[in-house]
């Protein structure tokens, strides 16, 4: 394989789709967002993304065998054919510049050719958290800014980056003539963060107007703040430890002197 390749397993005619990206990043939060949707939603399988860029190794599935890094899109059908969705996730993003552009491009590309022209990103905005993490937005379309802003956002400080495929597909919206927002959740960014992924798609849902329950998002906040908790008590004790290490040794010292 020498290029990115996206290979459609479902031929489906959709109306006014609108692609919504979420790959791994900080927090996960883009990952964690699309596959509840994903869930919630019972999309279905529609196509895979294959690329060099990804990292060289494979993962072993339940059943023994071996697949490539890859990234999926799914579909869901609007019961009320106002607009369907496209829904993007997968394992990794691309490791090198050169293959973020690239795959940020194939995606762009893929859209196009399913003739969507709304594009929402999604991902993690570092920062430590007290309370519910804010969502932040930018967006080639001034209107596009203001629903979000509307549904809760806050627009992203100027001159921050946004890095990864959320934000190079933001930046090559304009050579491909395809309306693109990016949403980004406030997030400590160290482990998996639910939490995040519940505050965006409580802004995407009002933007979109979907029939979606957060509640499942509970359980795994409360989950994910029991391991925060743990991680929190094992770095105190092991401070205590090394404090405690450092004393006998300065007592050494001294009893020596």
């Amino acid at each position: 394989m020498k290029k990115t390749t996206i290979i459609q397993r479902e031929k489906t005619e959709l109306k006014n789709p609108i692609l919504i990206e979420g790959l791994p990043g900080l927090g996960i939060v883009g990952r964690i967002a699309i596959e509840y949707l994903i869930k919630g939603l019972k999309a279905k399988k529609l196509a895979e993304l294959y690329s060099p860029h990804f990292a060289y190794y494979v993962l072993v599935t339940e059943e023994g065998s071996a697949r490539l890094l890859c990234s999926k899109f799914y579909y869901w059908k609007d019961a009320d054919e106002k607009n369907d969705l496209i829904l993007l996730t997968g394992d990794s993003q691309p490791q090198t510049i050169e293959g973020q552009y690239e795959v940020a491009g194939s995606i762009l590309d893929f859209a196009k050719k399913k003739k969507v022209n709304l594009i929402i990103t999604i991902g993690g905005y570092r920062k430590e958290v007290k309370g519910v993490p804010e969502i932040l937005a930018s967006s080639t379309n001034p209107e596009l800014l203001d629903k979000a802003l509307e549904a809760g956002a806050k627009t992203i400080p100027v001159g921050n980056p946004i890095v990864g495929t959320a934000g190079l597909i933001l930046g090559l919206a304009k050579f491909k003539e395809v309306n693109v927002i990016c949403l980004l959740a406030e997030t400590p960014g160290y482990m998996p963060d639910p939490k995040a992924a519940k505050s965006v798609l409580t802004v995407l849902i009002k933007m979109l107007n979907l029939n979606v329950s957060l509640a499942g998002l509970d359980r795994e906040i409360s989950k994910s703040k029991q391991i925060e908790e743990k991680i929190i008590k094992i770095e105190e004790q092991r401070k205590i430890s090394e404090l405690t290490r450092r004393k006998i040794e300065e007592d050494k010292v001294s009893y020596i002197s």
